[in-house]
């Protein structure tokens, strides 16, 4: 999506033309996500082990959930720098537009005439690192930009919802 030439011009309606990144706080918020599916693969992989003690279960399935928990762990830690580094959106005068990964680049460009609602939501490690997700909605679908500092987010509904009207 690279950085335009135009400006970046944020508040008031105004066009903001340049690529933003997101800010480095998500890459806590991620990290935290992945020790969350860490402990919910712990809890499964017990759940596995009481199986086989109450009843029986192979207990290859235990070391299976073990050895699946802790790679997925590792991998989604992995992930983290990667998906910030290529995790960015900008709003022009047409449209929203949102880019994820490179190897599996996902570019969405949202039409602004489109858009019925802009939502925020901030869930408890987002309050926690003062972020909050924007949830832009169209009569068929809605997208999000993962994280934004809260005043950021709050300049964004506006503006998205002002070209909008």
């Amino acid at each position: 999506m690279g950085s335009s030439s135009g400006e970046n011009r944020d508040g008031g309606g105004r066009a903001m033309q340049t690529t933003q990144q997101l800010p480095a706080q998500i890459k806590r918020i991620w990290a935290l996500s992945a020790v969350g599916s860490l402990c919910m693969g712990v809890i499964i992989t017990v759940g596995l082990g009481v199986a086989n003690w109450l009843w029986n279960w192979p207990f290859w399935l235990v070391w299976v959930a073990l050895g699946l928990t802790i790679v997925e762990f590792i991998v989604e830690l992995a992930l983290v720098p990667y998906r910030y580094r290529f995790s960015e959106y900008v709003i022009t005068d047409n449209a929203v537009e949102i880019q994820s990964g490179f190897i599996f680049r996902n570019r969405i460009a949202i039409p602004i005439a489109r858009i019925q609602n802009v939502t925020l939501k901030a869930g408890p490690l987002m309050q926690w690192q003062h972020l909050e997700q924007v949830v832009i909605a169209t009569a068929a679908t809605t997208h999000d930009i993962e994280g934004v500092q809260t005043a950021v987010a709050t300049r964004l509904r506006e503006l998205i919802m002002a070209r909008a009207m």
